[in-house]
C-alpha cells in the first residue's frame, strides 16, 4: 500500500511546490498523474509548465490525447480521471491539487499520494483535513509537512498511526 504526503503551503505558490515535487518524483523514476478539480485550471498550468524553459521543463500531456498512456506527468482533473483509471492505476504517483478527490483504493495502488493545498486559503485548509480524515480512516499512511519559516524548508509535523 502507498503512503499519501500531504503538503501545507504557506510560502510558495502551488504550481511552484508541485514543479519541485513533480521533478523529484521523475528523478526517482516515477510516472505521475497530476488531478486537479477542474480542465480549465489544468489546461492554464499545462500552458505554465510548457513556458517554464529549459531550465523548468518537465515533459508532461493534458489527459485526453492519444498518448496518455506514455506521458512521464499526466494532467487530469476529477472528470476526466473516472474516464482514465486504468492510466492512473500505472502511474507510481498521484498529485492532486485545488483540493481534488482521492481514495484509499488509489493510495493503495500508487507508491505515493501528494495533497497540495494553499495554507493561506482557509477552505482548502478544511478539505485538507477532511481528506486527512478520511484517507487515515480508510487505512492509508499519512504525513503531514508544512512550510516552516519564509526559507521554504520542510518539515514533517504529523504522521498517522
Amino acid at each position: 500500500m502507498g503512503e499519501v504526503y500531504f503538503y501545507h503551503i504557506t510560502q510558495s505558490e502551488v504550481d511552484t511546490t508541485l514543479a519541485m515535487l513533480l521533478r523529484r518524483a521523475r528523478q526517482a523514476g516515477w510516472r505521475v498523474v497530476v488531478r486537479g478539480r477542474d480542465r480549465t485550471r489544468m489546461e492554464a498550468l499545462d500552458q505554465a509548465l510548457w513556458r517554464g524553459g529549459d531550465a523548468a521543463f518537465l515533459p508532461h500531456g493534458l489527459a485526453g490525447g492519444p498518448h496518455d498512456a506514455l506521458q512521464p506527468v499526466l494532467l487530469t482533473w476529477a472528470e476526466a480521471a473516472q474516464a482514465q483509471a486504468p492510466q492512473e492505476i500505472q502511474a507510481e504517483c498521484l498529485m492532486t491539487i485545488d483540493g481534488a478527490p482521492v481514495s484509499p483504493e488509489q493510495v493503495a495502488t500508487a507508491q505515493r499520494v501528494c495533497v497540495l493545498f494553499d495554507g493561506r486559503d482557509e477552505a482548502a485548509q478544511q478539505q485538507a483535513r477532511q481528506q486527512w480524515r478520511a484517507l487515515t480512516k480508510g487505512g492509508c499512511a499519512a504525513r503531514y509537512w508544512a512550510q516552516e519559516d519564509a526559507s521554504g524548508k520542510w518539515v514533517q509535523k504529523a504522521q498517522s498511526q
